[in-house]
């Protein structure tokens, strides 16, 4: 009986490893489109540095699309997180 609890409880615990693994990917790919997508082409436009020949609402609508992807995908991540097991 004892060596069967063993057995069972590393199960749990590669289960609960594997989705922090998970979720910390979904996380830093937000993370990762946030910056690239939001923040950067707004800091290029904001400083000057950019020399493509687009407007404003297309860097804006572009930026909210990305921003809103990103906080989409933290929010799964944060929803993958229930699976934990105890």
């Amino acid at each position: 009986m004892f060596s069967f609890l063993f057995c069972i409880r590393p199960m749990f615990l590669v289960h609960n490893e594997r989705t922090k693994l998970t979720a910390s990917w979904l996380n830093t790919l937000a993370t990762a489109l946030i910056a690239a997508g939001a923040f950067a082409p707004a800091a290029a436009w904001f400083y000057g540095l950019s020399a493509l020949p687009v407007g404003t609402l297309y860097i804006s609508a572009m930026a909210f699309a990305c921003a809103v992807g990103g906080g989409g995908l933290h929010w799964v991540g944060r929803l993958y997180l229930d699976r934990l097991r105890e």
